[in-house]
């Protein structure tokens, strides 16, 4: 199996990565997914080991980084924010250091996105960001890919975002950007994703012959979408603005009638967790056109090609 080479050391945002580097993630993750599913894994990351740093809680980043590491013949040390000197009787650059002459790469799931930056800047082994306040790279890399092994080309397809400007948001304009995938973001004028982020992806969208439109208005979003992909509006460390919130993004459901405004075979996603009938209609969660459980397993499989690319240096 040929395993992806990637010019960066670590993954701290997707634009770390070239469009081809992603197609060999892509290419390579189809070939684990295939295998695991016929119960066979590549002895790729034998005896390697993976710290997680875990400053956030999370089901999917934990269990899916774990398990595709042990699949792999490796091992995963989960690090609870709490238990370790992180930023408290250490700096994030000793630790950085400290991590570097025990094990074979970082994965770290935080708030601040500096954090990452630090960590990466200052390890001698590859940091892959599990998710910041601004980015979420394994999960948009996770999401396309879901898309690419159903289109088998990303030509012309049309991904429309509804809710909150959040880090998924901000990964999920840069890949699409990178991939020459046309994205089309709605979300109330307070909670448009990051300036900077729009910026360079309106750049990378213009070299790929894609195109990015952020508009405030949800039908107008879907109106030619092949995708339609939400997420929760109240991210961890946001709940004294849950209220507030709640009432600017209640005009951004994913509900049957918004999905009336698409394609007639639009498909809908969801990074998960979800709130149900919050930000997406329970039975839309549930139905033939939801994909979202693939797009969980996928995180596995995608983030097993990762490690691999970066970690067997």
């Amino acid at each position: 199996m040929r395993i992806p080479r990637l010019k960066t050391k670590d993954l701290v945002s997707i634009t770390d990565l070239t469009r081809d580097e992603i197609m060999q993630i892509f290419r390579f993750a189809a070939r684990l997914k295939k295998n695991a599913a016929r119960g066979k894994h590549p002895n790729l990351l034998n005896k390697k080991s993976l710290a997680m740093i875990f400053e956030k809680s999370s089901t999917r980043t934990r269990v899916s980084f774990e398990t595709g590491i042990s699949q792999l013949g490796g091992h995963a040390l989960f690090l609870d924010g709490n238990d370790i000197q992180l930023k408290r009787g250490e700096t994030i650059v000793d630790t950085a250091r400290v991590l570097s002459r025990y094990v074979d790469g970082i994965m770290i799931r935080t708030f601040s996105h500096q954090n990452v930056v630090e960590l990466a800047n200052s390890a001698s082994i590859p940091v892959i960001n599990g998710l910041s306040d601004t980015f979420h790279p394994c999960q948009a890399l996770a999401d396309f890919f879901t898309i690419y092994e159903r289109e088998e080309s990303l030509s012309g397809v049309t991904l429309a975002y509804v809710g909150d400007g959040n880090n998924v948001a901000n990964s999920l304009i840069q890949c699409a950007a990178l991939l020459g995938v046309n994205i089309s973001v709605a979300c109330p004028s307070d909670y448009t994703p990051d300036a900077s982020v729009i910026e360079e992806s309106q750049r990378l969208a213009s070299a790929s012959g894609s195109s990015l439109e952020i508009t405030p208005d949800p039908h107008k979003a879907v109106k030619d979408a092949d995708y339609v992909y939400t997420d929760v509006w109240i991210s961890m460390g946001e709940e004294q603005a849950a209220a507030k919130k709640k009432k600017i993004l209640s005009k951004y459901k994913i509900t049957k009638n918004l999905l009336a405004s698409c394609k007639k075979n639009c498909m809908v996603m969801h990074c998960l967790p979800a709130h149900r009938d919050e930000e997406i209609e329970g039975d839309i969660l549930d139905s033939d056109r939801s994909i979202v459980f693939d797009q969980a397993e996928n995180r596995m499989h995608v983030q097993k090609a990762i490690m691999c690319a970066l970690m067997r240096r």
